[in-house]
């Protein structure tokens, strides 16, 4: 619902009492319905110098090259219970929400709600949560609540992340830059070198992408999907695009780069995996061939020798195959603050022989 800019003026001048209460002549008693109650002389008196400035209206600073958001502690001039009495004609509904670990809210909508009860709930819902000291408010919206969006955005909420059933959005409420965790800054992917015994390398060709028709072999790359582990990804990963069936060795090295898919940073762990099975299908849709090609033959290829990453996942490949070389194996730890297990990815070998340990290094 679009609003008007308002401005709370003073009233003691005969002139302006005078324009005022001619103005207020011309207004009707009730306000035409999806129009929205009247700010001119909604009462209590909105204080002087708080003005509504639509969606996004919100203050940005920047800071570090990133757009930081300053809220001010009022974002709407309608006094909340003049606007719980002309959207919904009693108490004001109250929104579904749970408090986050960090002293914020995130009110979780399930069930459709009218846009304007909604508009009412909320700015009742942030004038109590900003006398309560909160600071952080995220609202999480289905997408078939989407109708709810524009209210949200008019109270001053932005923007935050969006995935495949729901769109996050987010609202600061103290008079301070805001210190909300930014959305997810990186994709992670990995790259798989494998070799037989024969010092063979599993090498793929692409059917899309910039090396598509270029008859250039690589290795099988792909991209972790949402809460999986690198080395299960990487595994999965071989065997979807040659059907090769593998053993998760080490991660041998990692590249970060940034301004990639959708201007995200990228994290791409290069990784060692032993072949347990060796006849090769290829995946239909997205690879053009699959072999084991000769090492040598491999790194002769015109694209390896201009291409640095390639050669050095040759490099250390070489390396860790020859056993000169030591990469970061998967470890399964606990932690203090949850029930679930995560990796921890180390040089085993070297904090093995540093803490004087018998133990011993998985080698290709």
């Amino acid at each position: 619902m679009a609003h008007s800019l308002s401005i709370s003026l003073p009233t003691r001048t005969p002139l302006l009492r005078r324009l005022l209460l001619r103005h207020r002549s011309l207004i009707p008693s009730a306000a035409p319905a999806g129009l929205g109650p009247c700010y001119c002389c909604s009462s209590p008196a909105t204080p002087p110098g708080r003005i509504f400035l639509g969606p996004g209206g919100a203050g940005r600073r920047q800071r570090g090259g990133v757009g930081s958001r300053t809220m001010s502690t009022s974002m709407n001039l309608t006094p909340v219970a003049e606007s719980a009495t002309a959207k919904t004609g009693g108490d004001v509904e109250q929104l579904p929400f749970v408090n986050d670990k960090h002293g914020g809210v995130i009110i979780e909508m399930t069930a459709p709600m009218d846009p304007q009860v909604f508009s009412s709930s909320l700015k009742s819902a942030l004038s109590k949560w900003r006398e309560q000291g909160i600071r952080g408010v995220w609202i999480k919206l289905p997408i078939n609540l989407a109708n709810l969006i524009q209210s949200a955005v008019e109270e001053g909420f932005w923007y935050h992340h969006a995935e495949e059933t729901y769109l996050m959005l987010a609202y600061w409420l103290p008079n301070t830059t805001h210190t909300l965790p930014v959305n997810a800054t990186h994709r992670v992917g990995v790259g798989a070198f494998v070799m037989n015994d024969k010092r063979e390398v599993l090498a793929v060709q692409e059917k899309s992408g910039v090396l598509r028709g270029l008859g250039v072999w690589k290795f099988p790359t792909g991209v972790v999907e949402p809460g999986e582990d690198i080395n299960i990804g990487a595994v999965r990963e071989v065997k979807e695009e040659t059907g090769i069936d593998t053993e998760f060795i080490e991660v041998l090295a990692f590249r970060q780069s940034h301004k990639a898919y959708f201007d995200k940073s990228d994290l791409f762990f290069v990784c060692i995996l032993r072949p347990l099975s060796f006849d090769i299908t290829k995946q239909e849709s997205e690879i053009e061939d699959a072999q084991w090609i000769p090492v040598e033959e491999f790194a002769a290829q015109p694209f390896v020798q201009k291409h640095e990453l390639v050669k050095y996942i040759l490099d250390v490949g070489l390396a860790k195959v020859d056993k000169e070389y030591a990469g970061f194996s998967p470890i399964l730890i606990k932690s203090a603050f949850t029930d679930k297990k995560s990796f921890f990815y180390m040089n085993r070998r070297d904090l093995d022989k540093a803490s004087g340990s018998n133990g011993t290094q998985q080698n290709c």
